[in-house]
């Protein structure tokens, strides 16, 4: 059987949804005023630990927006031995992105893989000019200080090899420079 369809049925319901709704106590932040709670790990904006960067392009290339903006150049480094060559290697000039037109992927994110960008919380960057949403290295820089520290690791899990081997001769350094020197014969 059909359900019966009574005439005004949906404008009841309409109604009753808003009855209900005004009746209500609204809750409204109140943004400038009091701060959100943001959760953990929150994509703000790209921050650049420009210490990490070795221009090498990867998050320009794979940006699908292409709004980072990246210039260098390459500088010789002399020879550390006589017999070597000299040596050339990438110096930043510029790190740029636009915010007017990043989408927030994150790829330019994954890509790095010396760990030259972040995630930051940050959210309060908007201008009154559009062409001011491109932000130089040093903005970056100073958003890096905001990004958090990421979260711990599992308490269950096994330590790396390598934070396992640099320990053990940590200690053996410690415990041969306790140890007592051998005595020598005294002339």
């Amino acid at each position: 059987m059909a359900p019966l369809n009574i005439p005004g049925s949906g404008l009841a319901k309409g109604l009753a949804v808003t009855l209900r709704t005004m009746v209500k106590k609204t809750v409204t932040a109140q943004y400038p005023d009091v701060q959100p709670h943001l959760p953990p790990r929150t994509r703000g904006v790209i921050a650049l630990l420009e210490e990490n960067c070795t221009v090498c392009m990867l998050c320009a290339r794979e940006c699908p927006d292409w709004c980072i903006y990246i210039d260098s150049h390459k500088e010789t480094l002399p020879a550390a031995d006589p017999n070597a060559r000299a040596r050339t290697r990438n110096v930043l000039d510029r790190f740029a992105i636009d915010f007017s037109l990043c989408m927030y992927c994150g790829i330019c994110i994954e890509v790095c893989p010396f760990d030259a960008l972040f995630w930051s919380p940050e959210f309060e960057y908007a201008e009154t000019d559009i062409l001011e949403l491109t932000h130089e290295r040093d903005k970056l820089r100073e958003w890096m200080w905001t990004v958090p520290a990421p979260p711990a690791l599992d308490p269950g899990a096994e330590e790396p090899k390598e934070i396992a081997a640099a320990r053990k001769a940590a200690e053996k350094l410690i415990a041969a420079a306790a140890a007592p020197a051998p005595e020598g014969d005294a002339q």
